[in-house]
């Protein structure tokens, strides 16, 4: 796999250590309602910007809602050239279920 799918618990060690960008392909109306701190909305042109321009020696953190799209997201960046590409495992909603429980 060219992408690594993280824990919730491994991506919280992650976001303290490493300080990876991390992207929300969620819909932007769900992304308003609540995200990771940080987050960017991924858009069109975002990923353009980040394809042309980004860091790709920077870790990147990917989630969705469920963790499935995410997973063609972490893909993709990998394929042009991102080293280190994460997809939340069960994405947004798993953080949030062991975040409330934390």
């Amino acid at each position: 796999m060219k992408y690594k799918i993280i824990s919730v618990a491994d991506s919280k060690t992650l976001i303290q250590e490493s300080k990876p960008m991390i992207l929300d392909c969620r819909a932007i109306k769900d992304y308003k309602a609540g995200h990771l701190q940080d987050a960017l909305h991924v858009h069109e042109s975002l990923k353009e910007s980040l394809v042309k321009r980004g860091d790709k020696q920077r870790s990147l953190l990917i989630y969705c809602y469920y963790g499935h799209a995410s997973e063609h997201l972490a893909e993709f960046f990998h394929d042009f050239g991102f080293k280190d590409v994460y997809s939340l495992e069960g994405g947004y909603s798993s953080w949030k279920e062991q975040h409330q429980e934390a």
